[in-house]
């Protein structure tokens, strides 16, 4: 039994607004909030490892924040037959929480009995040494004799009388404690493990809590025991004397108050998205979070086992690769499965076996208590039922362990049963064949069939799952058969998105002797799956040249995989371009349009990021040959190319029209990473063209098929990140930028590391953090000169960077800036990047000074954003225009500009750039501190980072605190800070505070 866990709460001033809530918990700590407000009492319940414990210390942590008594009471196993041990501690807890106030008292000598008949009592105002134990803080002073005789036998400070404590006095005793301790102020007891709480301590506390004033609030945490006691049959009966067994066989049937007096929680598991940000707080890879969530089933505590499990390896765990199931987190898998009864467990095996498991399923291959025992596993929180009996089993993990920990006669004995009595014939095959450990040619044919059958439906993972148990089943006599079944194996997992399925197939085929044209199409296979991941594939590459020697369309088809890879991994587009071109004319010569129409399309989007005059007509024959041979889908097609370059142009609407009409066919016929490329670009077209709602939501379904596939979320999030900075939240488009420059990182993905940090740069500089803002960009900066890109449509980092460096003192670094990417934009027609330019120069002008040319080059720049449909460029340069118009001391200008941007906002419905038009002056940037709205037009002389840097001085930071936080230079402050005195006419820091003051 422990009084707090974790070590102490983190002490907080009353009145702060407390810890954040858990990953994934804000609106359930909200929740519980609000039920304590109203009705007092609140249980936490949910399967062993959801979180319970986090949400309680949250709601313990926010509690003490306010100035709160926070009692916390955690409750072991072996608490349970220790009669009072719950009651004990809560006193101790009492004990150790409260500082008793007043003179000291004083203790009788040892050996002589008390005013209350106690050893060692104290006399409360007299005088010597401080007494020890619980009746040290002086909470317990007013308790009349009986009481205290019976708390100090129930914590073992009194020796106990024969036939123990007086029941009826301990009840009052600690009725009262609570009652006293709640007079002094509000007070949270935290019951953690309350189903571990012994029948005494159970019956004391309900009979307190029912006493105790309103002030008194309580939040249970429980884990249900759905197998019903499992702690022995000899706990005793309340109030019954220690060494005195109570009711054999009880277990835990007592509770701290009736179902009507407490709202029950739920405790649900997290979401995808949730589980990566999880990892990321507990700095785990998150590249693989969507099979960790799989795998977990949401569960906090067995994702973080995934995580750490996959963060031990010894060498990193590829997307072709199955997770690391191994140590902590199947550990962890065993102790959930291990509360279950054998039969229980049998019951799950064959539940794991099964494709399509249900409780019908299940009972009749020989289980006829199946329902039973699904619904006890049900109440563990294994598995979930539907309401036509299937079942699914709440994490990945679970059915793998059962399986992993069955031996081969179990195993197969549970599919020869369930092969009997499924009634899909394509299932009986695959069970068939799993039964069995010897290589059949006939049973390998059947298998076959089947995959042709799973393949006609459109279910692309079963066929790929078939195959490969084609291939097993092969005798090896017959190698030449086998070898054909593992490459089609790879190639049907490639076409499933199944990383796993084609590792399997490829590493079985290539310790065979393969031919070399078949060991080439197998790693084609991994390649393929391979999302983002490429960096550590460098051998399936080499070995694939090595192979392809002679063969010219392998050639060309390795030579299109290296072209990707040049670019994403390497970022290196000159050589992605030249690998590009030879893909082409290699297919060219054979007669493989499909393959050349895609080499053209990666040499297109080279030519265009090296910005050359090339890619169009490039782009145009990619075009070309797919109308003479169809793609087998639309990512990395000249189709959906031609859709981007759309989207860099800024001709959205006819990006967005085709992306539409491209839509239903993908859903119908499309594989996942087709889906997941068309959400994305959708995402990233309304994000541009002011159609916020619809941008999330494809962002959001971009997100939810890449976790859902096990894919890198690195685009995903980036596409995300874009949403929420248009028209969702500033914070959560940081948050996912920050994760999608995570996930990047440890893919080695330069391409979207690139765009992310872009991303992030972008929210930090609208947020008005400029020092962190420029150095996100200028990485950014760094990044793309390092790949050589030209073309500054692809990625529009130049003129926030810009800005950034103006916002910095920086004048001339952004207007060299501004002068290095104008004739790049202008000779390959980029106009709306002419436009962003034109927002940062004018912003330029007016710090030097010259604002009536730069308000009337924003008018102009307003204007022409409208006129090329994007309504949040618009916007900007509105506000930004409200911002020169205070510096010309027109705020009657600056305010109807303000509110002409206010108006396109919300239009679009972008919400976070509403708030920062309707809730800022007029004069000030978006996210910058603000003043009043009739600041002393003295202020309006100071550029923007002498007006941060006067902020900092002014609200007390030293020149070295403020050289920190701005990462200037000690000598750099103090010489910006003589301007400002001199601006503003002030002497000292005194007087710089006076004068910022609105």
């Amino acid at each position: 039994m422990t009084t707090v866990p974790h070590g102490p709460l983190p002490p907080r001033a009353p009145g702060a607004a407390g810890p954040p809530a858990p990953v994934g918990r804000e609106e359930l700590l909200a929740r519980l909030e609000s039920v304590l407000h109203a009705r007092g009492r609140a249980l936490l319940t949910g399967p062993a490892g959801v979180g319970k414990t986090e949400v309680a210390l949250a709601a313990a942590a926010r509690a003490e924040s306010r100035g709160e008594t926070v009692l916390w009471l955690a409750a072991l196993p072996a608490d349970r037959a220790i009669p009072g041990a719950a009651a004990a501690a809560l006193v101790a807890s009492v004990a150790t929480t409260v500082t008793r106030p007043g003179p000291r008292a004083e203790t009788v000598p040892a050996g002589e009995d008390g005013p209350a008949g106690l050893p060692g009592a104290t006399v409360p105002g007299g005088s010597g040494a401080l007494p020890t134990g619980v009746f040290a803080s002086g909470v317990f002073d007013d308790l009349p004799g009986p009481q205290r005789t019976a708390v100090a036998m129930l914590c073992r400070e009194a020796p106990i009388q024969q036939g123990g404590w007086d029941p009826i006095a301990l009840r009052l005793g600690i009725a009262r404690i609570l009652r006293t301790l709640t007079s002094r102020g509000p007070v949270l007891l935290v019951v953690d493990g309350a189903e571990f709480l012994d029948p005494d301590s159970t019956d004391l506390l309900r009979f307190a809590l029912h006493l105790a004033p309103p002030s008194l609030r309580v939040i249970a945490v429980e884990t249900p025991e759905p197998y019903g006691d499992t702690h022995g049959a000899d706990t005793p009966e309340p109030g019954a004397a220690p060494g005195h067994p109570g009711r054999a066989g009880a277990g835990h049937t007592a509770h701290l108050w009736v179902p009507s007096e407490a709202d029950l929680l739920l405790v649900p598991p997290l979401q995808a998205d949730e589980i990566a940000e999880l990892l990321i707080h507990h700095r785990l890879p998150s590249r693989m979070a969507g099979r960790i969530h799989r795998a977990s089933g949401g569960n906090p505590r067995l994702a973080l086992a995934v995580g750490r499990s996959l963060a031990d390896a010894r060498t990193p765990v590829h997307h072709a690769e199955a997770l690391t199931l191994s140590g902590r987190a199947r550990d962890l898998a065993r102790q959930l499965l291990g509360a279950a009864p054998p039969p229980v467990r049998a019951t799950l095996l064959l539940a794991a076996l099964a494709l399509r498991p249900s409780a019908t399923l299940v009972r009749r291959a020989g289980r006829p208590n199946a329902e039973a025992d699904l619904a006890a596993a049900e109440r563990a929180g294994l598995v979930s039922l539907a309401e036509d009996g299937s079942l699914a089993f709440t994490a990945g993990l679970l059915p793998s362990t059962l399986v992993h920990d069955a031996c081969w006669a179990e195993r197969s004995a549970g599919h020869a049963a369930l092969a009997e009595v499924v009634d899909d014939p394509v299932e009986a095959v695959r069970h068939r064949a799993l039964a069995s450990d010897r290589p059949d040619e006939e049973l390998a044919a059947e298998v076959t069939a089947a995959t042709e059958a799973a393949r006609r439906r459109g279910n692309n993972a079963l066929a790929a799952e078939l195959a490969l148990l084609a291939a097993e089943s092969t005798p090896g006599r017959d190698g030449a058969r086998r070898i054909a079944r593992l490459v089609d194996a790879a190639e049907e997992a490639a076409r499933a998105a199944r990383a796993d399925l084609a590792m399997r197939a490829a590493t079985d085929l290539l310790a065979r002797d393969a031919s070399p044209t078949d060991r080439v199409r197998a790693r084609l296979a991994v390649l393929d799956t391979a999302g983002q991941g490429l960096t550590d594939l460098d051998d399936m590459y080499v070995h694939a040249m090595e192979d392809s020697e002679g063969a010219t369309a392998l050639r060309a088809a390795v030579q299109l995989r290296l072209a990707v890879k040049y670019v994403l991994a390497d970022g290196d587009p000159e050589r992605s371009r030249t690998a590009a071109m030879e893909s082409a004319a290699l297919a060219a010569s054979v007669g493989d349009v499909r393959t050349a129409a895609q080499a053209l399309t990666v040499q297109a989007r080279m030519e265009r990021a090296l910005g050359t005059s090339d890619s169009e007509p490039v782009l145009a024959r990619a075009r070309e040959l797919e109308l003479t041979e169809r793609p087998l889908g639309i990512r990395n097609a000249a189709q959906i190319l031609t859709i981007r370059h759309a989207l860099f142009d800024d001709r959205l609407t006819d990006a967005r029209d085709e992306l539409n009409a491209l839509l239903p066919l993908v859903q119908r016929r499309g594989s996942v990473e087709d889906a997941i490329e068309l959400f994305r670009t959708l995402a990233e077209i309304e994000s541009r063209i002011g159609a916020c709602a619809a941008a999330l939501a494809h962002a959001g379904q971009s997100l939810a098929l890449t976790l859902e596939a096990g894919l890198s979320p690195g685009p995903a999030w980036y596409a995300l990140a874009l949403a929420e900075t248009a028209g969702g939240s500033l914070g959560r488009a940081a948050s996912y930028a920050r994760r999608s420059v995570q996930a990047s990182e440890e893919e080695g993905d330069r391409v979207f590391l690139s765009r992310s940090r872009y991303a992030l740069g972008r929210v930090q500089l609208v947020n008005g953090d400029v020092a962190a803002a420029l150095e996100t960009l200028r990485r950014v900066q760094t990044d793309e000169r390092a790949q050589s890109t030209v073309d500054p449509s692809m990625l529009r980092w130049h003129e926030e960077l810009a800005e950034a460096l103006l916002a910095h003192d920086a004048v001339d670094d952004a207007l060299a800036l501004l002068a290095e990417v104008r004739p790049v934009a202008r000779r390959l027609g980029r106009s709306t990047v002419l436009l962003g330019c034109d927002r940062a120069q004018a912003l330029c002008l007016a710090a030097e000074g010259r604002t009536d040319e730069a308000a009337e080059l924003l008018t102009g720049t307003a204007s022409r954003f409208a006129e090329a449909g994007l309504p949040l460029e618009q916007g900007r340069a509105l506000m930004a225009l409200a911002r020169v118009e205070r510096k010309r001391r027109r705020r009657s200008a600056a305010q109807t500009a303000l509110h002409a941007a206010a108006t396109i906002f919300e239009r679009a419905g972008a919400v976070p750039w509403l708030a920062l038009a309707t809730e800022a002056p007029a004069g000030e940037l978006p996210g910058t501190a603000t003043g009043g709205d009739e600041a002393p037009t003295a202020l309006a002389s100071l550029t923007e980072a002498e007006l941060r840097l006067a902020r900092l001085v002014g609200q007390g930071a030293s020149n070295q605190e403020a050289a920190a936080k701005l990462f200037l230079s000690v000598k750099t402050v103090e010489a910006r800070l003589t301007r400002i005195y001199q601006k503003l006419d002030v002497r000292s820091r005194s007087q710089l505070a006076t004068a910022l003051r609105p």
